[in-house]
C-alpha cells in the first residue's frame, strides 16, 4: 500500500457566483488551485445568474480534471469532496452541489458542505510554497467582498462570531456602483484601485455614515457620490474624465477609512492585536497599504492573504473541507444548496 493511502486528500469545489473553481489539498498543503472566470458578464455590466449557472455547467468537469492532473492525483486517492453550499446565487450553487453529490456517490467517499464566508476566513490556513504564517487564535478578520462586509471574531477554526456587519450594501458593491456612476466597465472595483494610485485622495470629501457599534452602511455613501457626480456633470460635461483619478482615490479612501475605523474599534473592544483580512476586496492595494500602516501604528500582527486566495477560489473550500474532515463533519446526499446561509 502506498503512503498516499494514509494521506487526507480533499477536492474543493467553488461555484457560488461567477467563478468556477477546483482545488486539491493534501494533508493541509495546496497541490492545485484552478479558477475559470466568466467574461460574458462584462457586456451586461453585472452578473447575469442564468448565464453564470450555464457557464459553471460547461466549466466544472474539465476544471476538476485539470486540478487532478496538476496535483498528480487520481480520483481514487481522494478522501472527500468539499463544496460551497452557500451563500450565493442559487443556480450557480446547484451546479457545484450536484457535481459534488454525483462525484462523491460514484467514488463512495464523504461530502463536506462549506460556508462560503467561513472559507474566506480559513483561507489564512492554506499551506503553499510561500510558507506564510497562519494566524493564532483568537483573531479578528475583516471580511469584505461584493456581497458581504463583516468583522468576524475567530476563536477556533469553526468557532466564529460575526460582531459587525453591513446593514445594507457591502463595501465591494460600493466600489462597483461608484465605478458604474463614473462610467467605468464592470467589474469596477479593481479599476478604481488602479486609478486611485494615480490620484489625490484628499481632493474630494464624502460623508462617513454614523452607524452605531461595529456595523457598516454604504448605501448613503453611494447616494451622496451619485448626487455629487450628477451636480458636477451639469456644470461641466467632462468633469469625470478630467478628475477620474482623484475621484477614484477619494471614494476609495472614504470606503477604506470607514472599514478601518470599525476594525480599530473592534480590536480595542476585544483587546485583540491579531488582525486578518479576507474576501475579494482584500485584494485592493489601497486597503492593504492602509492596513499595513495601521498595523504599525497599533502594533497589530497583520495577516493578508495572497491575491489568489482573496477572490473566490476553491483552495479556501478545500482547506475548510480538510479541517472538517479531521473532525468527521460530513453531510449526506439530502444536502441542498442554500442561497442564504447563516454563518
Amino acid at each position: 500500500m502506498s503512503n498516499d493511502a494514509h494521506k487526507i486528500t480533499i477536492l474543493g469545489i467553488e461555484s457560488s457566483c461567477d467563478d468556477t473553481a477546483a482545488a486539491i489539498i493534501q494533508d493541509g498543503k495546496l497541490l492545485a488551485n484552478i479558477v475559470a472566470g466568466q467574461d460574458i458578464h462584462q457586456q451586461y455590466g453585472g452578473i447575469v445568474p442564468e448565464l453564470a449557472s450555464r457557464a459553471h455547467q460547461q466549466n466544472i468537469v474539465p476544471l476538476v480534471d485539470s486540478a487532478l492532473k496538476k496535483a498528480n492525483i487520481t480520483r481514487e486517492q481522494l478522501s472527500a469532496i468539499a463544496f460551497t453550499r452557500g451563500p450565493g446565487l442559487i443556480g450557480s450553487l446547484l451546479v457545484g452541489t450536484s457535481f459534488a453529490k454525483g462525484f462523491a456517490m460514484a467514488l463512495k467517499i464523504p461530502m463536506i458542505e462549506v460556508h462560503h464566508m467561513q472559507a474566506h476566513v480559513l483561507a489564512h490556513f492554506i499551506t503553499d510554497h510561500s510558507h506564510k504564517p497562519h494566524p493564532g487564535f483568537p483573531f479578528l478578520c475583516l471580511t469584505v467582498s461584493g456581497g458581504h462586509t463583516q468583522i468576524v471574531l475567530v476563536k477556533d477554526h469553526f468557532e466564529m462570531k460575526v460582531i459587525g456587519e453591513t446593514i445594507d450594501d457591502a463595501a465591494g458593491e460600493a466600489f462597483d456602483k461608484s465605478a458604474k456612476i463614473m462610467g467605468l466597465p464592470y467589474p469596477g472595483g479593481p479599476l478604481i484601485d488602479q486609478l486611485a494610485a494615480k490620484g489625490d485622495h484628499c481632493r474630494f470629501k464624502f460623508p462617513h455614515p454614523q452607524i452605531p457599534e461595529l456595523n457598516f452602511s454604504f448605501s448613503g455613501l453611494k447616494t451622496s457620490f451619485l448626487y455629487f457626480i450628477n451636480e458636477q456633470v451639469k456644470r461641466d460635461n467632462d468633469f469625470i474624465e478630467k478628475n477620474k483619478a482623484d475621484l477614484c482615490a477619494s471614494i476609495q479612501k472614504t470606503i477604506i477609512d470607514i472599514l478601518i475605523a470599525k476594525l480599530k474599534l473592534a480590536a480595542k473592544q476585544n483587546n485583540i492585536s491579531r488582525i486578518a483580512i479576507a474576501g475579494g476586496v482584500s485584494a485592493n492595494k489601497g486597503l492593504r497599504k492602509a492596513l499595513e500602516e495601521e498595523a504599525q501604528k497599533n502594533n497589530w500582527s497583520l495577516y493578508i492573504p495572497a491575491f489568489e486566495y482573496c477572490t473566490d477560489n476553491a483552495a479556501m473550500i478545500a482547506i475548510t473541507g480538510y479541517y472538517k474532515y479531521l473532525i468527521k463533519d460530513f453531510c449526506d446526499q439530502s444536502t441542498t444548496a442554500a442561497a442564504r446561509y447563516a454563518m
